[in-house]
């Protein structure tokens, strides 16, 4: 069952882990939470759009 209208509280690209598992091992830091594993408005993604 979903949470009807309550707001994730967790980072959506590391689900809230604060890094990435590498398939080659070893880790990395979310970009997009800093390593928090909080949601935050910053898109990782934002700095690959060229204006």
């Amino acid at each position: 069952m979903k949470n009807q209208g309550l707001a994730e509280e967790f980072c959506e690209y590391c689900n809230g882990n604060g890094y990435y598992q590498l398939l080659l091992g070893g880790s990395e830091t979310c970009a997009s939470c800093q390593g928090t594993g909080k949601k935050t408005n910053y898109s990782p993604c934002e700095n690959n759009i060229k204006k």
